[in-house]
């Protein structure tokens, strides 16, 4: 890993070289989350724009010298980056806007943008020749690791609320993780991760703790930016739980900014549940990241639910450093979302994902966003993942008698066939 040149704290600004530590920065215990710092001219001389275009590869590891990985580990066979970015003009107009995008993550293998960050834990766990890769999750990052294990056979336990949905439990067991329900938050689950993996020597994926999450995440700036010409968009609207995934679209539009290939930093616009929005109560307040106080997180949308957001230093940064703002939406405007982003675009979101879209339509309430502007939705997470909450937000369907007369009826009800 010559193009990595080390670890630095962003507490303290530390740096260490990347074996010398795990996973933080010793002077600062779990708070101590460091950034990984590149080689950029070293990275130019072996990657650009022009040697993408003649790669076939879509996933992740077209970037693999952007990564933080050894350049002859092996990787899972699943397919996770490649993400669709629709044009959504339907959407657009249905705001006064001219210029939407949809990133649609909800088509990774485990239907979660955590695939991106799981494979990258799951080649990094397997460099340290770790018998057993472990993460808390409220669903979608135990989904992914759990996903991405089982494509080469690795030993992984998942530590996961007990009120995570019946969906995502499920696509554990199915992929044959050992699998602990915690009777408590999600905060619990990643506590109890934290100190099982330290007693046990496990490897260790949670985000906001292990640096090279950020690093699996960062793919989507590249991708948003390559499949619009290397001409990186106004705003990139980002649903923000844990901070992670914003702080990673920050560090890959980073990335592309040191190496030339984008001339721009778009605005990063992080988008809470009202239920959980510490991160837009200390950026509109003005509090530093280390001075949160945790909260009691509430919200339907379980993806963004965090009662002290574990990557809050970054996920402030993002938005802070890039001009962009925070934005909080109900759970109602949530739900909302969900069959306005379907009908308008066919992209079916779980309520995590659903709110990037929910934040956009608020910040244009607001005012915050021009009609000329270029914006990308970044939808996380497929709608299958929670049918329930879709379900709840399109009601029931109609129940018709096997009659050409009955079908007939039910149409008259809602004004005849078109």
């Amino acid at each position: 890993m010559d193009h990595v040149k080390s670890l630095r704290c962003l507490v303290c600004g530390r740096t260490y070289a990347p074996d010398a530590v795990d996973y933080v920065c010793p002077e600062h215990g779990n708070e101590g989350i460091l950034d990984v710092q590149y080689d950029y001219e070293l990275i130019a001389r072996r990657l650009s724009p022009d040697r993408l275009a003649r790669d076939p590869d879509p996933t992740i590891w077209r970037y693999r010298p952007l990564l933080p990985v050894r350049p002859d580990s092996p990787v899972p066979p699943l397919a996770v980056g490649g993400a669709p970015l629709y044009r959504a003009a339907r959407l657009a107009a249905g705001l006064g806007l001219q210029n939407v995008w949809v990133k649609d993550d909800g088509r990774q293998p485990t239907a979660s943008f955590k695939d991106r960050a799981s494979a990258i834990a799951v080649v990094k766990g397997r460099e340290r020749g770790a018998a057993v890769i472990t993460t808390a999750s409220t669903g979608n990052a135990a989904a992914a690791l759990a996903g991405l294990c089982a494509s080469v056979g690795q030993r992984n336990v998942i530590f996961v609320p007990e009120s995570a949905p019946a969906a995502k439990i499920a696509q554990l067991l199915v992929y044959g993780s050992t699998v602990l329900l915690v009777r408590g938050t999600y905060d619990d689950a990643f506590e109890l991760c934290l100190e099982a993996a330290r007693a046990f020597g496990w490897y260790n994926r949670n985000t906001g703790y292990n640096p090279y999450m950020s690093e699996g995440k960062k793919t989507a700036s590249f991708e948003i930016c390559e499949q619009l010409g290397w001409d990186a968009p106004d705003r990139i609207f980002v649903p923000v739980g844990d901070g992670c995934i914003i702080g990673g679209i920050h560090k890959g539009l980073k990335d592309l900014l040191a190496l030339g290939w984008i001339d721009r930093m778009p605005r990063l616009m992080g988008v809470q549940a009202a239920g959980s929005a510490a991160l837009y109560d200390a950026w509109r307040n003005g509090v530093a990241a280390l001075e949160m106080q945790p909260i009691v997180a509430h919200t339907l949308a379980d993806s963004i639910s965090a009662g002290l957001p574990r990557d809050r230093i970054k996920a402030l940064a993002a938005v802070r450093e890039t001009g962009g703002a925070y934005v909080r939406v109900t759970d109602a405007q949530i739900l909302a979302a969900i069959p306005t982003l379907a009908q308008t675009t066919g992209v079916f979101a779980e309520p995590a994902a659903a709110a990037a879209y929910a934040g956009l339509a608020q910040a244009v309430a607001e005012g915050l966003v021009g009609p000329d502007e270029r914006i990308v939705v970044l939808c996380t997470g497929s709608g299958l993942k929670d049918v329930a909450a879709a379900r709840r937000a399109v009601g029931e369907p109609l129940v018709v008698e096997p009659t050409l007369a009955a079908v007939e009826r039910a149409l008259a009800g809602l004004g005849g066939p078109e």
